[in-house]
């Protein structure tokens, strides 16, 4: 069983950074990938970021790039998303969760493994 805490939320104006970072614990299969999805109130949950856990690979929502940078630290076992730039529209329960990479861009709650989530309200 894989378990993945989030943490860094909070609320920032439009223009400021946030860093959240992802804990996985418990064995991943070397095809998951670790990724970060969003959802807004009344919106459907949209996917944002994901990297492979064995080289790093990445990709990216058009919405976020420029913006957002995913990357890992296998020291300490945390995967990051630092987003910069942060808009209104980014305001959003961001979920960590792992995934294959065969389905990983869309996310759905009820595959793979799931974070609690994490509030980021940005205000203008």
């Amino acid at each position: 069983q894989v378990q993945l805490v989030e943490s860094g939320g909070g609320l920032v104006e439009a223009g400021g950074s946030l860093r959240l970072s992802c804990v996985p614990s418990g064995r991943t299969r070397d095809d998951y990938w670790i990724a970060w999805s969003r959802q807004a109130p009344g919106k459907e949950r949209e996917f944002v970021a994901a990297i492979s856990w064995t080289d790093s690979k990445t990709q990216y929502a058009n919405s976020v790039k420029g913006r957002f940078t995913i990357s890992r630290d296998n020291a300490k076992n945390t995967v990051y998303l630092q987003m910069n730039s942060l808009k209104p529209d980014d305001t959003a329960v961001y979920y960590c969760y792992a995934d294959r990479f065969t389905t990983v861009l869309v996310p759905s709650p009820g595959r793979g493994y799931w974070g609690q989530g994490t509030q980021v309200t940005v205000s203008s």
